[in-house]
């Protein structure tokens, strides 16, 4: 069955997570992406944990895998003339070119946005970076939690009398990376409509300032910034994080119809008139009494007990999950938001799913990623019409 994404091929240039995430979306949606890796070692993350046992060599990365699945591998070094030149001759051939190097890098090597674009007007040139390719800060070096230091999300993240936190996955680029798929295939619908290509630039910075919800707009009402309130919401109450005998569970009362619920659930039915929480403002302003009352509640009682009860309430609750109750939990097994692939190597492995269903086209996860430079030979004899004389050449003079 078709992929929606079939026919559209993906040069992915990028190392560590920002770039790959979303070189990992459009290759689970179904285009063909060529990663392009450093001979001998490839991207950064092949040395990020964990690893397989008893695998040795670039080969060993589970981090690696998980992002990886379904691409292929070519080596080339772009500092090379002659690697430069393959890079573009698949320019000439591809739809879309992806990298996450500090800006001007490219430009440095002669293989920048402005010079591909001669070659192949028509690709989408989708650049991932800490602080974009314009502004004060654009040559600074960035990783993940620098986007989530200078967003401002670290500052809204965690207790009040503790520092800023970093969130427990990398949503700095995450996010980014979701941005930038989103960028790329809105360019590619403005090439259908137009026949021309473009730079898509996105920003680890701007992409957490973008998804503060209602922090922006909050600081410019009240004049202060918002900052770390812990679990709770900090317009909506109770919206937070619980104590159970087993855990955790998560009670997000929505609005006064839903409160009024969650007092009968409890047995309390008199604190919805209660004066100090009889609306969701005032819940807020009385947010430390409200707590202990609805804690008494739930501390002698299991999470499922919790959330079980509540829901024959229509109150949304929920127990929180470790990681591995999330990915044993039937819901996720039913909704194949865990896939097993084999790797070679290694072996079956489990890793994340797509998240997005379609009716007509629905997305299949089950090919490996790639070995370090594991398709380099079909690339450049199918796509690119070399010789094996020519690619002996090229391994001499460590090309590929």
């Amino acid at each position: 069955m078709q992929k929606p994404l079939e026919g559209i091929r993906v040069l992915n240039v990028t190392q560590a997570l920002f770039g790959p995430y979303c070189a990992m979306i459009l290759a689970d949606l179904g285009a063909e992406v060529i990663k392009i890796e450093k001979p001998g070692t490839g991207d950064m993350n092949r040395e990020w944990g964990p690893f397989f046992p008893n695998v040795q060599g670039p080969d060993k990365s589970g981090y690696y895998v998980s992002l990886h699945r379904g691409q292929k591998s070519i080596t080339l070094n772009l500092k090379t003339e002659k690697g430069k030149q393959i890079l573009k001759e698949l320019v000439k051939i591809s739809d879309v070119l992806i990298e996450n190097f500090k800006p001007g890098t490219l430009d440095g090597w002669g293989i920048g946005y402005e010079e591909l674009r001669k070659i192949n007007p028509r690709l989408i040139y989708a650049c991932g970076s800490g602080f974009g390719h314009y502004g004060p800060y654009k040559d600074w070096p960035s990783y993940d939690i620098i986007g989530q230091a200078m967003g401002g999300f670290m500052d809204l993240n965690g207790w009040p009398d503790k520092p800023p936190c970093r969130a427990g996955s990398s949503i700095g680029d995450i996010v980014a990376g979701m941005f930038l798929c989103i960028g790329i295939l809105v360019a590619l619908r403005y090439r259908d409509m137009t026949g021309k290509g473009q730079k898509v630039d996105v920003a680890q910075m701007d992409s957490m300032i973008a998804i503060l919800e209602n922090a922006v707009v909050r600081y410019s009402i009240e004049g202060k910034p918002p900052t770390r309130i812990g679990s709770k919401h900090p317009t909506i109450t109770p919206f937070d994080v619980f104590k159970a005998k087993d855990g955790y569970v998560v009670i997000a009362a929505g609005n006064d119809a839903i409160w009024r619920r969650l007092c009968t659930a409890m047995g309390k039915p008199e604190l919805a008139d209660d004066p100090r929480f009889r609306t969701n403002p005032l819940r807020c302003e009385h947010e430390p009494e409200l707590k202990p009352i609805i804690e008494e509640w739930t501390k002698d009682r299991t999470r499922w007990e919790i959330v079980n009860l509540l829901l024959k309430h229509d109150v949304p609750s929920a127990p929180v999950y470790n990681v591995a109750e999330a990915v044993e939990d039937p819901h996720t097994k039913a909704r194949e938001m865990v896939v097993e692939i084999y790797q070679p190597q290694y072996g079956k492995v489990r890793i994340a799913g797509c998240p997005i269903k379609f009716s007509e086209t629905p997305i299949k996860i089950d090919k490996p990623a790639p070995l370090l430079g594991q398709h380099t030979e079909e690339i450049l004899t199918q796509l690119l019409g070399y010789t094996k004389e020519q690619i002996e050449e090229l391994k001499k003079e460590n090309v590929i």
